[in-house]
């Protein structure tokens, strides 16, 4: 198995991901960090981290194409150049539960499936309040509820109903990835990476699903930047159109 993160300028922030992922109760994966162009050491951070531990499966790769989408695919790709049969993407600004890459491989092992999504949940550690946090993970639901009806998840090409899979808790075998084409190389202003790869799985295959032991604890900042009514808004056909989208 390999985890890939996709990393842009957070050099500050992205201490409690390295913590996680090195506290996963299941260490038998390889790490691929993608350098997005950070412009704040972020690299650097993440190598210093891998010495101290003596982390030899992980490694840092560049990837000079702005965009999540971007470098999402480049280390998908990089993993499976390497030897990688199982793929889970994170951010680095989440914080995968103790369990989690134990639970992405028995999803795409003993339970068969092809691809994965899982449970986000808010971070505790960011200062929102148990109210947000929980309007938060409301508001994910609804989200996959709504998916479930939009006229562009529906279509007689699929072979199974709309899924929500974010992208910092996703996982795929190597061979369904490739099949379905990988995460589109986009900026993520232009289009969400996450859920063009959910569609095209849904082309190829019904072995998918949500699972609920799968959980990462994702970061509240664009809520704190932008509010709960724009974030939303963002998310949803990037109806909202803030002049920065790189939330730091």
């Amino acid at each position: 198995m390999a985890v890939i993160v996709p990393v842009y300028d957070e050099a500050t922030g992205i201490r409690p991901t390295l913590e996680a992922l090195a506290g996963q109760h299941d260490g038998d994966f390889d790490v691929v960090f993608v350098d997005n162009g950070s412009r704040d050491g972020s690299a650097d951070v993440i190598q210093a981290f891998i010495a101290e531990r003596g982390l030899t499966r992980w490694r840092v790769i560049g990837e000079p194409q702005k965009g999540t989408g971007a470098a999402a695919d480049t280390g998908m790709r990089a993993a499976i150049e390497a030897g990688a049969t199982l793929l889970a993407r994170t951010d680095a600004d989440c914080l995968p539960r103790a369990d989690w890459t134990a639970a992405i491989r028995r999803a795409l092992t003993e339970r068969g499936l092809g691809l994965v999504g899982g449970e986000l949940v808010p971070r505790r550690d960011e200062g929102t309040s148990l109210v947000t946090r929980a309007v938060l993970r409301g508001a994910v639901h609804l989200a996959e509820a709504f998916g479930r009806i939009r006229s562009g998840n529906r279509g007689s090409e699929y072979l199974g109903p709309y899924m929500m899979a974010a992208g910092c808790n996703v996982g795929i075998t190597a061979e369904l990835y490739l099949a379905a084409g990988g995460f589109p190389r986009t900026k993520i202003e232009d289009l969400h990476e996450d859920r063009a790869l959910v569609n095209a799985v849904r082309r190829l295959t019904r072995a998918y699903a949500r699972r609920s032991d799968v959980v990462v604890y994702g970061s509240s900042r664009r809520v704190r930047a932008w509010g709960l009514k724009n974030t939303l808004l963002w998310y949803k056909d990037h109806a909202y159109r803030p002049e920065h989208v790189d939330i730091r």
